[in-house]
């Protein structure tokens, strides 16, 4: 009877021990998705919609239970909890974008294949812990990314986003790759980030190891959208299509940051104080920027590509602390908040961009007499995105700010409060807009118009963004109510 109570409870443990399943999950839903429209001749949309839902559902449980075995074997969960929140982006993202590719008539097989594949390689990029690995997930997360910021192929700023983002992803890459290569030679051929550390002598090799921590900040600042590497992020952002910005504002902000931690942490521990001096000045201009710029512009996509580049920023403040039990906790929980707050926001913008072909704020005026619900959303994210209390925006921040100040972030801190203040007013002119303009014709070019992706006649189903966009705000605001056990959940992760 012992023997067959073992044998049981091997089975059942059996996918909490095989690392990678969720990833093979998603690997056998894109399967079936390119064979199932390749069968029905891009006929069956809705089946292979559901497919990609209950595969990524499927993989969010099973990493769940992975991460409970992780913490009962004393496992790293470090690269779970990563992993767990891409599958929170990719689902949410891609339940709030059905509704846009099919009025805009775009092949949704396609669009969920790249969504899929860049959730995976973000998955793979979390978790990695050799430089082939690092360098390969990145660069197809990257690839994916840059076919999703083209996939409008009628709109021609969709084509010049795409266009743009194909060469700085390439040319970011080259620095990266430049700095694994020093860290390559210099330990005797290790790939594996622990016995790069054992296997390099500081002393004998210090130069090598400055360069390559040089280059290796300029390759992973271009990917985080940093200052100055962050040129491309604006321009991205305008020109993609709604929900793939929507994704793209999430994924840079789980993967990236991830990856960034393990790397400085596990491969620099010689140059520690360098390069957190290096990188707080880095978080401490994108904050500046980011906030700065963002209140003189028009477009709401464009203006919420700034603040991602300030977002980042106060990201960095955590991975600077450097704390296991509270530095790296306060950074994944605002991260955490940060999915919630900015796929809801970007869920209020996509239905209003493809009706009206304009992302232009001042076409905002005047909206809560024609969609009051529409307009409820916003009005519970914009003050948490921006810090304000008493939504989840501002515990985060609170916690996150916090522990950066215990752990020496004097600098960046101040400057982190004092950006925050300023978003506030440009998040609350979108609200202002909304209640208090005049609905009317604005300035906004005839061809931006022009650019609509669905007729007027073509009605666009509200339930499913309503229903997605109402659970964001209620998540992205009681989230804070609840902070203190989400903290506690995180706190104690390590590589």
């Amino acid at each position: 009877m012992n023997d067959i109570n073992f044998s049981l409870l091997k089975l059942i443990s059996t996918p909490a021990n095989l690392s990678i399943l969720p990833e093979i999950i998603l690997i056998l839903s894109l399967a079936a998705i390119i064979v199932i429209d390749l069968s029905s001749k891009g006929k069956n949309t809705i089946f292979i919609y559901k497919i990609s839902m209950v595969a990524m559902l499927v993989s969010a449980v099973i990493l769940v239970s992975q991460w409970e075995f992780s913490k009962l074997s004393h496992i790293s969960d470090f690269g779970n909890i990563f992993r767990f929140f891409l599958l929170i982006c990719s689902l949410l993202s891609v339940s709030s974008s059905v509704d846009y590719i099919l009025c805009s008539k775009m092949a949704l097989a396609e669009f969920l294949l790249f969504k899929l594949t860049a959730g995976l390689g973000g998955m793979v990029l979390s978790c990695a812990n050799d430089l082939v690995t690092i360098y390969v997930s990145l660069e197809f997360l990257a690839l994916s990314s840059c076919f999703l910021s083209g996939y409008t192929k009628r709109d021609m700023r969709s084509n010049e986003a795409s266009m743009k983002f194909l060469p700085m992803s390439g040319a970011s890459s080259s620095p990266l790759l430049y700095g694994f290569s020093s860290l390559y030679g210099p330990s005797g051929g290790q790939l594996q980030l622990d016995k790069i550390v054992d296997g390099i002598l500081f002393n004998q090799y210090a130069s090598a190891i400055y360069i390559s921590a040089v280059f290796v900040t300029v390759g992973t600042a271009f990917k985080l959208s940093l200052f100055p590497f962050h040129q491309w992020t604006p321009d991205v952002y305008e020109g993609s299509p709604t929900p793939v910005v929507a994704f793209f504002s999430v994924t840079s902000k789980v993967a990236a940051p991830a990856s960034f931690t393990r790397l400085f942490g596990l491969i620099f521990p010689y140059l520690s104080s360098e390069w957190h001096i290096a990188v707080g000045l880095l978080a401490t201009f994108s904050m500046i920027l980011g906030n700065l710029i963002a209140v003189t512009q028009r477009s709401v996509k464009r203006m919420l590509a700034y603040p991602s580049i300030s977002q980042i920023g106060y990201i960095m403040i955590g991975v600077l602390a450097a704390d296991s039990g509270n530095g790296y906790a306060s950074m994944i929980t605002y991260t955490f908040i940060y999915i919630l707050m900015n796929l809801g926001t970007f869920a209020r913008i996509t239905p209003f961009g493809l009706r009206t072909g304009t992302d232009n704020i001042r076409d905002y005026a005047g909206l809560y007499m024609k969609d009051p619900v529409l307009t409820f959303s916003p009005v519970l994210r914009s003050p948490s995105l921006g810090g304000m209390p008493p939504p989840s925006g501002f515990f985060g921040k609170l916690h996150l700010f916090w522990h950066g100040w215990k752990a020496g972030s004097y600098p960046s801190v101040p400057v982190a409060l004092i950006t925050s203040v300023i978003s506030i007013y440009y998040y609350l002119k979108i609200i202002k807009s909304m209640f208090t303009g005049k609905s009317g014709r604005s300035d906004t070019p005839i061809t931006s118009r022009q650019n609509s992706l669905v007729s007027p006649s073509i009605s666009i189903s509200k339930n499913s963004l309503e229903i997605a966009m109402i659970i964001r705000a209620l998540a992205s605001t009681l989230s804070g109510i609840f902070i203190d056990p989400i903290i506690e959940i995180t706190r104690n992760t390590f590589f």
